[in-house]
Formats: C-alpha cells, sequence, structure tokens
C-alpha cells in the first residue's frame, strides 16, 4: 500500500485555470485525512478520504468560502511523489489536478544523503 502522509504541493485547473494549492496529508491504515490551502480567495479545507493500493480518493470542504464538497481522485506513482487525477464538484464543474511532495521532504532527502557522503569520506580518512 502506497504511504502520501506528508506534505504535497499541487495546481487543480478549472475552466483551463491552474489554482495552486498546499496540501497536509495524514495517512493511518486506508484512512486519509489533513488540510488543504488554496492560492486563492476559497482558502483552508479539510479533507478525508482513503488509499487503495496506488488509488486515493478524497472529499475537500472548505471551512468558510463554499458549501459545496469537491471530490478528488487520483493514482499514486510508484516512488510516491506525485499524484495525478480528476476532482469534481457537480457534472458542470470538474477538471485535473496533480500534486508533488513539498521541497521541504526533498531537502531532507539532499541533507540525509550528504550527511552519509560525510561520514563514509570521514570512515576512508
Amino acid at each position: 500500500m502506497s504511504d502520501i502522509s506528508g506534505t504535497w504541493l499541487g495546481t487543480y485547473w478549472q475552466q483551463g485555470i491552474p489554482t495552486r494549492f498546499e496540501a497536509t496529508l495524514i495517512q493511518s491504515g486506508n484512512t486519509l485525512t489533513g488540510s488543504i490551502l488554496d492560492d486563492s480567495y476559497l482558502g483552508e479545507a479539510q479533507l478525508t478520504g482513503e488509499v487503495n493500493g496506488r488509488n486515493v480518493s478524497f472529499l475537500k470542504r472548505y471551512f468558510t468560502t463554499s458549501p459545496d464538497s469537491v471530490r478528488y481522485t487520483g493514482t499514486i506513482s510508484t516512488d510516491e511523489d506525485y499524484i495525478q487525477g480528476h476532482w469534481t464538484i457537480d457534472m458542470f464543474n470538474s477538471g485535473p489536478w496533480e500534486a508533488r511532495r513539498s521541497g521541504e521532504n526533498l531537502c531532507m532527502s539532499v541533507q540525509t544523503a550528504q550527511e552519509k557522503l560525510t561520514s563514509m569520506v570521514i570512515r576512508k580518512k
């Protein structure tokens, strides 16, 4: 089963117009919870859903700006660093979305790699 816990940066497109977002996902088994902050007037939302294998689905509910829930479905890449899918409000409002793990996680990976390299260099001396 995929593990998508962490911070993700993404974009969804509505009528061809992109909106960026930041999502914090918390996965426990198949259960998914978290929050999303849109880079638009819509603001912050909570999410609840599930992960099944490499498939993810969740409902996004805005705290104050919109009474409509948004259903997201997507496929998780095999390296678990990318999700691509489709969102739907109703039959007239839908579009594609994608997200990548945040650069914060990438920075931690780079730091870990540098630490391993440094300790290998020290051991060789």
